[in-house]
C-alpha cells in the first residue's frame, strides 16, 4: 500500500500506469482526485471505511493508493492507518509532500520563521478524534515570543479562538492570516492581527491560520487577493 501526497498522483502513468487500482474515498479532497483522475489512474469511491476497505483490498493482493491533500504525515490520520497496517502485517511506503502550510506560505511569498522575528514554528489543530473538542491549541506557559503559530482545521469561531490565544499571552497585535481553500483557484485571504480577527471577514472551509510576527503580508488584504488572482 502507498499513502501519497495529492500532487503524486499527478506523475504516476509514465512509470506504473496500471498499478494503482483503488483509491479510497474517505476524506479524498476534490482538487487530488481530479489529478488522479487527470492522470489516468481510476478510481474507485469505497462505501466502507477507508482502512477496512484498504486493507482488504491490499491482503487480496492488489495495489492500494491513498491520496491525501498536503504531506499525509501531518493531521492526515496516518498515525492510525500505519498502525492499522503494520498490525496487519500489511507492506507500505509513505510519500512526503507539501503541507498546506508550505503551500501557502509560498503562494503568499511570505516566511514562516525569520532571523530576527521567529526562530520557532508551531504547526497545531483545533480538530481532535472523536469525543476530544478542544477549540485552541494548548500548551504549557507563556507563548514563545519568537514564533510563529500555524492551526489547522481552525474550526468557524475565529473571533473566540483569538480572544483565548490573547489570553493565553500572545499580544493582540500579532499579525494573522485566516487562507481559504489554500493554493486552490478558490483560494480567499484575510490578513488581520489577532485583535481584529472576525468571522465572517474569514473565507469557506478549508481555512489555515498563520500567526506570527514573521508573517510577511500588505496590510490591505485587497491587495493580496488581487496579487493571487493575477497569478
Amino acid at each position: 500500500m502507498t499513502i501519497l501526497n495529492g500532487v503524486a498522483a499527478d506523475v504516476l502513468r509514465p512509470f506504473m500506469p496500471n498499478a494503482v487500482t483503488d483509491v479510497t474515498g474517505f476524506g479524498l479532497f476534490g482538487h487530488a482526485h481530479e489529478m488522479a483522475e487527470r492522470s489516468g489512474v481510476r478510481i474507485v469511491i469505497s462505501d466502507v471505511p477507508a482502512l477496512t476497505g484498504a486493507l482488504e483490498a491490499a491482503r487480496a493482493g492488489r495495489s492500494v493508493l491513498r491520496l491525501k491533500s498536503g504531506d499525509p504525515l501531518i493531521f492526515g490520520r496516518a498515525g492510525e492507518e500505519i498502525a492499522a497496517l503494520r498490525g496487519g502485517n500489511v507492506p507500505f511506503e509513505v510519500v512526503p509532500g507539501i503541507t498546506t502550510a508550505f503551500a501557502a506560505a509560498a503562494r503568499l511569498k511570505t516566511p514562516l520563521t525569520d532571523r530576527s522575528a521567529a526562530s520557532k514554528l508551531i504547526l497545531a489543530t483545533a480538530h481532535h478524534a472523536a469525543g476530544k473538542l478542544e477549540l485552541t491549541p494548548k500548551w504549557t506557559g507563556a507563548f514563545p515570543d519568537d514564533a510563529t503559530l500555524v492551526i489547522y482545521m481552525p474550526g468557524r469561531k475565529f473571533r473566540t479562538l483569538a480572544e483565548d490565544l490573547i489570553a493565553s499571552g500572545i499580544d493582540a497585535a500579532t499579525p494573522c492570516v485566516a487562507i481559504s481553500k489554500a493554493t486552490t483557484p478558490d483560494e480567499q485571504v484575510y490578513a488581520s492581527t489577532l485583535s481584529e480577527l472576525d468571522d465572517e471577514e474569514v473565507g469557506p472551509a478549508p481555512v489555515i491560520l498563520l500567526i506570527g510576527y514573521a508573517i510577511q503580508i500588505p496590510a490591505d488584504r485587497a491587495r493580496v487577493v488581487e496579487e493571487l488572482i493575477r497569478l
